[in-house]
């Protein structure tokens, strides 16, 4: 049975409101352990960065995840979204040369319903 188109934009409205909650969640958490954030929602020819944050020199691009659990967040990121966040990466590298004198990553945060956020640094990288 197909769901009316108005279910559907209501259905997206709260998906998106829950993500900008999550990304919320995520910043602040990253605030807290001091880092700071350079951009959120940075788009690329190839796709969007959630967060992009630096601590002493070290850049981080984030991807934040957020599922009714934990556990469900940590099996959300797909490997073609891996492959566009790198490629992302790559771009905001070259565009942005100064940024990451000390290396950069991609860190995965996760959040849950409660918005409970938890990090898996370095959760990728290029082979």
């Amino acid at each position: 049975r197909a769901v009316p188109r108005a279910r559907r934009r209501e259905r997206g409205r709260a998906a998106q409101a829950r993500g900008i909650g999550a990304e919320r969640a995520a910043r602040a958490a990253l605030e807290r352990d001091g880092w700071q954030v350079l951009g959120e929602r940075v788009r690329t020819p190839v796709g969007e960065i959630d967060i992009v944050a630096e601590r002493d020199g070290l850049l981080s691009f984030v991807e934040v995840k957020a599922r009714p659990t934990l556990y469900e967040a940590a099996f959300a990121l797909t490997e073609r979204q891996q492959r566009r966040l790198l490629a992302a990466g790559e771009i905001l590298l070259a565009e942005n040369p100064h940024w990451g004198r000390n290396g950069a990553r991609h860190d995965l945060l996760l959040v849950d319903a409660a918005l409970c956020v938890r990090r898996i640094k370095n959760a990728f990288w290029q082979q």
